[in-house]
């Protein structure tokens, strides 16, 4: 079993946060995001067609670079809602915290890693990574579970068929690339659109296409938080469902239109482009609830890593009520 990191350090006090009241009535949360990327597209939609502000919320938003970072701002108090990976909850849960963290929604159900090649490869197969060096994720991590589940799959065996950097932050690993280090490099658009735009790179596979459906990024909040505060969780839920819902009825141009303010770096057309490579690998559910047969497979993956020390019941982890609720009100046609 390969050693992990500790995914939390210990905070001193583990305080829970009402949402505070903005200047302009509404309740301020305070969201923190693991990662800045078109793969949430459906968040940004809700921020900036209003869905928050028609339920009484106005976001705070801050990016956490890393699920173990995002995790910790929750359960520490420093955020109100947390959206990371499913993994960084069962870390927190099976290290005994009492007050750990629940997900309550789901916003996508595919791996957002894009496998970015320094040649260019029309014909590329997963057998071209033998005896390369890949630029991987955090050990324990989703991008770096999701990689090696896939290798797996495809008769390859991670510890010795193929070099994974699994120590390079998350925000460094495309300067990395940039810089000459590995063969190929895991990375989200609009980091992998930019190494392909820069000639450094190109994109030649989708971990979200070849590993199947996975809960991988989820919204968390404490069992206190959400204790106190069901009315905000529950007006969060919506305002997430009604941008699930606007994003699978509106187009990529459009999509790109309404979120482009949160990605200045690049033009519509970009942001359009890397909206529709997501799209098409089908990269959104329907609905935000969180499912048991995503979580199942979820911990397998994380069994064949090597980095679950324990099972966990998913109603001791996961509540539905929430985005059952939301979808009802919000989703359904």
């Amino acid at each position: 079993m390969k050693k992990r990191i500790a995914l939390i350090v210990m905070a001193s006090i583990a305080a829970v946060f009402s949402a505070c009241s903005s200047d302009n009535g509404l309740k301020k949360i305070r969201l923190n995001e693991v990662a800045h990327s078109i793969f949430y597209a459906p968040q940004y939609v809700a921020m900036e067609k209003g869905f928050f502000a028609e339920e009484g919320l106005e976001i705070d938003l801050s990016l956490g670079n890393g699920a173990d970072k995002t995790m910790t701002a929750v359960i520490s108090g420093d955020a109100d809602i947390g959206l990371c990976g499913t993994e960084a909850g069962i870390y927190v849960y099976n290290e005994g915290r009492e007050n750990h963290s629940v997900a309550f929604a789901q916003l996508t159900q595919r791996a957002g890693n894009l496998l970015v090649s320094r040649e260019a490869n029309d014909d590329f197969t997963w057998n071209d990574v033998v005896g390369k060096t890949i630029i991987g994720g955090r050990a324990g991590g989703m991008p770096q579970m999701v990689l090696e589940y896939i290798l797996r799959q495809n008769a390859i065996d991670p510890l010795t068929d193929v070099e994974i950097l699994t120590n390079i932050q998350y925000a460094s690993t495309a300067g990395a690339f940039t810089g000459g280090v590995g063969d190929f490099t895991v990375e989200f658009d609009p980091a992998a659109y930019a190494l392909e735009q820069a000639g450094i790179g190109s994109v030649v596979a989708s971990l979200g296409a070849d590993s199947g459906s996975i809960p991988y990024t989820v919204y968390w909040a404490t069992q206190d938080y959400i204790a106190k505060n069901p009315e905000i969780i529950q007006s969060f839920t919506n305002a997430i469902q009604k941008g699930m819902t606007w994003v699978a009825e509106h187009s990529a141009q459009e999509v790109a239109e309404a979120i482009h303010g949160y990605f200045k770096e690049n033009t519509v057309e970009e942001v359009a482009f890397m909206f529709e490579r997501y799209k098409s690998f089908d990269t959104w559910k329907e609905s935000c609830v969180f499912t048991e047969d995503g979580f199942i497979l979820l911990q397998d993956i994380m069994e064949q890593g090597g980095e679950l020390s324990k099972r966990i019941e998913y109603d001791a982890l996961i509540t539905t009520r929430f985005a059952e609720n939301a979808f009802d009100m919000t989703g359904k046609k």
